[in-house]
């Protein structure tokens, strides 16, 4: 697993130890990061959010890529290690990454909206969606808000107050790109 483009290009990422995460392909996040740049533009400032990170591979590719900073969420101990020893290894400042280990769910009340989230929870379990309806509420995303959510490829969309954007299945993953509507 590597970085697929920007200032850490072709540098390698931990993934987490055991079976508990499932990493996002480089296919995957090549193919996600295409659909976000054809309708963004550019990454460059963007503040972030990698939730149910493992890895922290999607917010480090968007930190290669120009974003400003990026916020990892992880209840796991292993993916929490993983990150940090990313960071670590990519030279990424205090400034670019606030890692926290805990639930998703439990994030409190937002300062300001962040411009893009990553949600890669696990397959099957409507995670994704039900984290995105509380961030929602929560402030964490606003009207120019976009929201990529990994599932498996059969599972259906249900995101209620988000409109979607492009979908597209790579081999056994869908992403799925929102906005609020």
């Amino acid at each position: 697993m590597r970085i697929i483009a920007g200032k850490w290009r072709g540098r390698p990422l931990i993934a987490p130890k055991g079976t508990e995460t499932r990493p996002t392909a480089d296919r995957t996040r090549e193919t996600l990061f295409s659909m976000l740049y054809s309708r963004v533009g550019t990454f460059e400032g963007l503040r972030v959010a990698d939730l149910f990170a493992g890895s922290g591979a999607l917010g480090f590719e968007a930190l290669s890529r120009g974003a400003a900073s990026c916020l990892f969420v992880d209840q796991d101990g292993a993916a929490i290690d993983a990150i940090t020893a990313n960071a670590k290894k990519l030279e990424a400042t205090r400034e670019e990454t606030d890692v926290r280990r805990t639930s998703v769910m439990s994030l409190g009340a937002a300062k300001e909206p962040l411009d893009i989230l990553f949600l890669d929870p696990p397959y099957d379990t409507g995670a994704g969606w039900v984290a995105l309806d509380k961030l929602g509420r929560l402030g964490w995303i606003g009207p120019g808000s976009w929201a990529s959510v990994e599932t498996g490829r059969g599972e259906q969309v249900d995101a209620a107050g988000f409109s979607v954007e492009a979908e597209r299945v790579i081999g056994k993953a869908k992403i799925t790109l929102l906005r609020r509507e």
